[in-house]
């Protein structure tokens, strides 16, 4: 650890924590130099730093995994630090050793500490003789009835990547399989360890601070039990209805894994709280969380600032500050949960969540209005919190600013994660790793009265395109130039694949019952409905003619203008296996080549796009009579990956 004074700061990240990062800099006075890729040159990390540095290319093991090019970057630039953030080069011993061997502060931990832990594996070992408790291995190859359910783990791995639930033996070599080549393609690393899978499981971490000189905090806990495919949602602080000793022997436990490796710097102890409150170590991770802020928020700390003063030499005082409140996250991505958490790309037209200017509620992010969600990285818009004196009112304040937030351009998590903190299961307190895969289904089915809301979501965007200038007088805006303004217009809109029509006269809503016009402007429509004002936010994009409706009452739709005349290239060949996304094909079924005989919903290929796999299954039972696809092909949105002819019945 350096003891000079930090004057520049590199941020060997992007998105989101490289913005946060930079924002902390700045309030220490310290000079930012950013990092890109080339899609993300014009990327809010970038526009936000005193200086920025290309590493040329798209891909994350082209640009921001190049360690050699990230040191060179500092160098240029006359950074005199470098702070990894999370993901990428952030939990890599060697990049740390580099950095400091170039005459650069690391902020993070020593080498030898992250080399200790980056092992799933081998930190089990270490943990086991420091006296935390453990979760037996098992032996894959040795595996019986008695030991199902198990998880399979990449031991180099994290974020979910090369993870596998096993409930059946005749299965557990297919997954094994698919869990290593997962974690070689992730981490490099194919090393895969099996280990009981504890059902109904709550993920409760604690957060330690320690510094160089002997001190080492435990901040409390955090539970992240809420989880998709085993990546956290849902994180708060202090991990609720835990007894005050399991809570305590928590502590104790993060803390002498702390000591255990001579940490130093932020990090995380994470534990496995099984249905009868027994913990388990899970992993140590040698960074900064995704869900620090709710520790911040609660202890009334600055953790980046905290590691940079660290780095720095500074000394911890002996005990940290009491915790006060409740705070609770909500990750915000940019997916569709209803159709396995399908990752969205596009541009970002309008991202304004309530509160974000102060008050109870945070917003972290990497983006702004009009900027691009592309297929190389994760697809988390921002990290919502929300601080109260209680967790109820936490939960409740961190549901209000979701359901009032504007979004519009993508499909995203919103309503799930409204849904969710809403949900009575999440108000005990005790939410478990399995709340998913019980509810999911029910969380993403569409709203009562989804067809009445949707219908007047429609007229609001009618209304809003037909308003060709602020300040005409309503009736000729509603009227439009028509000679007969009397006439009712016709708009159809697609909206979620279904097609409606809207009518409406110059000064009324036409076939919409007990809804009243009370205003109508390009990005703003007032309604009232049976009696109650209603609000409806509107914002056009003219590259696709795409409107989008947002209200609380509502929620949000794209509406996309149905043309008169249908365009004959959208027909494909019955059969048709499409990219339902940008990606890379990662994997083809073994065997699989035209003239094969395939099943429905067999997997065929599988496609990485946003550090996500997702299988391309067989739509029906057939002739698989083309295959388009090729490993390491990179296919956009759309393109025909192969063609299934479905048998004809006997």
């Amino acid at each position: 650890m350096t003891q000079q004074p930090i004057t520049s700061l590199l941020v060997a990240n992007r998105g989101e924590i490289a913005v946060r990062i930079f924002r902390t800099a700045r309030a220490l006075g310290l000079a930012t130099v950013a990092v890109h890729s080339d899609p993300d040159a014009d990327a809010l990390h970038v526009r936000e730093a005193d200086a920025a540095v290309r590493l040329p290319g798209a891909a994350p093991a082209d640009t921001y995994l190049r360690g050699d090019l990230v040191i060179e970057a500092a160098l240029a630039a006359g950074a005199d630090a470098v702070h990894p953030g999370y993901g990428f080069l952030s939990e890599n011993a060697g990049f740390a050793r580099e950095v400091t061997a170039a005459g650069l502060a690391w902020i993070g931990p020593p080498p030898e500490a992250i080399e200790a832990m980056a092992s799933k594996t081998r930190a089990k070992e270490l943990m086991r003789a420091a006296g935390v408790p453990l979760l037996d291995p098992v032996d894959p190859a040795a595996a019986t009835a008695a030991d199902l359910p198990l998880l399979l783990k990449a031991a180099a791995g994290g974020g979910g990547r090369g993870m596998r639930v096993v409930r059946d033996l005749d299965t557990l070599k297919e997954s094994l399989d698919a869990a290593c080549a997962e974690a070689a393609s992730a981490f490099g690393d194919g090393e895969v360890f099996a280990e009981p899978y504890v059902e109904r499981g709550r993920h409760v971490e604690v957060q330690i601070l320690a510094d160089s000189h002997g001190t080492v905090w435990a901040l409390g806990t955090r539970d992240c039990s809420l989880q998709r495919r085993h990546q956290k949602v849902i994180e708060e602080a202090p991990a609720p209805a835990l007894p005050d000793s399991l809570r305590e022997s928590l502590h104790t436990a993060a803390v002498a894994a702390a000591r255990a490796v001579s940490y130093q710097g932020a990090g995380t102890v994470e534990f496995l709280v099984a249905a009868d409150g027994r913990p388990y170590f899970l992993e140590m991770n040698t960074r900064l969380q995704v869900e620090h802020p709710v520790t911040e928020a609660v202890f009334g700390l600055d953790l980046v600032a905290l590691q940079l003063r660290i780095a720095e030499g500074a000394a911890l005082p002996l005990t940290p500050p009491e915790p006060a409140g409740h705070a609770v996250e909500a990750r915000l991505y940019a997916e569709d949960p209803a159709r396995d958490w399908r990752p969205q790309t596009g541009v970002l037209h309008t991202l304004a969540v309530p509160g974000e200017a102060g008050g109870t509620v945070r917003v972290d992010t990497g983006f702004a209005d009009g900027d691009t969600v592309g297929i190389h990285y994760d697809p988390m818009l921002a990290k919502v919190v929300a601080h109260a004196p209680t967790r109820a009112e936490a939960v409740r304040a961190l549901a209000h600013a979701l359901a009032g937030a504007r979004i519009h351009g993508l499909t995203t998590n919103r309503e799930l994660l409204v849904r969710s903190l809403r949900h009575p299961e999440f108000a005990t307190g005790q939410p478990d790793t399995g709340f998913y895969e019980r509810h999911l289904a029910a969380l993403t089915e569409p709203a009562p009265d989804t067809a009445g809301r949707t219908a007047l979501a429609a007229l609001a965007g009618a209304l809003a395109e037909a308003a060709p200038a602020p300040g005409a007088p309503l009736a000729l805006r509603l009227g439009g130039w028509r000679n007969l303004r009397s006439q009712p217009q016709t708009r159809r809109y697609t909206v979620a694949g279904t097609e409606h029509e809207v009518r409406y006269g110059p000064v009324d809503p036409g076939e919409h019952p007990g809804v009243r016009i009370l205003s109508a402007e390009r990005h703003l429509v007032v309604l009232e409905v049976d009696g109650v004002r209603r609000t409806f936010h509107v914002k056009h994009n003219s590259n696709t003619s795409e409107v989008y409706v947002d209200s609380p009452f509502t929620g949000a739709h794209t509406l996309a203008p149905v043309p008169r005349f249908a365009d004959p290239q959208d027909r494909t060949e019955p059969g048709s296996l499409l990219a339902p996304m940008p990606g890379t094909v990662v994997r083809v079924a073994e065997g699989l080549a035209p003239g094969a005989a395939v099943t429905a919903g067999q997997p065929l290929l599988w496609l990485e796009a946003m550090k996500m796999e997702h299988r391309i299954v067989s739509p029906a039972s057939g002739t698989l009579t083309a295959l388009h696809a090729t490993l390491g092909h990179q296919v956009e949105f759309g393109a025909l990956l192969a063609v299934v002819q479905e048998e004809t019945p006997a």
